[in-house]
């Protein structure tokens, strides 16, 4: 692999890529690049804003069109919304310019970090907890072709994140 001057952060919601993405650019002295902030940024809204005013459809061509905008950073860990790789040809863009590491987590764990975010998340309005698991599975389930194509599948049960640092060096030199 040629040496990648982007990373970008995959996951389902709740399972860590801002934290981790942060730590990261931290660890390599690299800047630290939130997607979802720079449509907020964009728009003068909030995520959930767009979603209620303008719906989802709205917000993922905007995601498409920030995602594209990150081809010309370089030193930078980019920590994208959970479905931004599912749509459109956001997975093969972040494939094409930058190294993606995908950040898994089973079910269970997502749903215990979001039953405490919840209310922040538009794509859990109306979601009550008894549910959430049976519909992060459903969703996941739906994602896991998009997210398995990341270059590094890092498995958040096993993998330390000074260990995440170690196979990131490797691959990006």
């Amino acid at each position: 692999m040629q040496k990648a001057d982007k990373i970008y952060i995959i996951g389902f919601m709740g399972s860590g890529k801002s934290t981790t993405g942060r730590r990261l650019a931290d660890f390599l002295k690299w800047s630290f690049v939130d997607l979802d902030e720079l449509i907020e940024k964009k728009a003068g809204m909030k995520i959930r804003d767009i979603f209620s005013e303008k719906g989802e459809e709205y917000f993922r061509l905007s995601e498409a069109e920030t995602l594209k905008e990150t081809e010309s950073f370089s030193n930078a860990v980019i920590a994208t919304g959970g479905g931004a790789p599912c749509f459109g040809e956001n997975m093969k863009f972040m494939l094409e310019n930058g190294l993606t590491i995908y950040l898994k987590l089973p079910p269970d764990k997502l749903k215990d970090r979001l039953a405490k975010s919840g209310g922040k998340r538009p794509l859990l309005e109306g979601i009550g907890e008894d549910k959430l698991e049976e519909y992060i599975s459903v969703k996941l389930g739906e994602r896991e072709k998009w997210y398995s194509s990341a270059k590094l599948i890092i498995d958040c049960n096993k993998t330390a994140f000074n260990g995440l640092c170690n196979m990131v060096k490797k691959l990006i030199v």
